[in-house]
């Protein structure tokens, strides 16, 4: 249980120290997945790397399709003659 809690504590310090710059739905994605794996025969790490590489992979697809969404909106006001007035 010791070893446990001091690799919580060093993978905490771990990630605290490294800068978030492409990790859209990774961090969520490894939580979920670790939990999973650990349930599923102990594969925690394993099911923490799938669950990153699937949590990336939806918060990417998430981003397009928004912007997808508000670009078509757009070209909608544009076609509607409707300017883009804030409120």
């Amino acid at each position: 249980m010791k070893h446990v809690v001091i690799a919580a504590v060093t993978a905490c310090f771990a990630l605290s120290s490294i800068p978030a710059a492409e990790a859209a739905g990774c961090l969520k994605g490894a939580a979920v997945g670790a939990v999973a794996g650990h349930f599923m025969h102990h594969h925690a790490v394993l099911g923490a790397v799938a669950g990153c590489a699937i949590g990336h992979h939806m918060a990417v697809k998430k981003e397009r399709e928004d912007k997808a969404r508000q670009q078509q909106q757009q070209e909608w006001q544009q076609r509607q003659g409707h300017p883009n007035r804030a409120i």
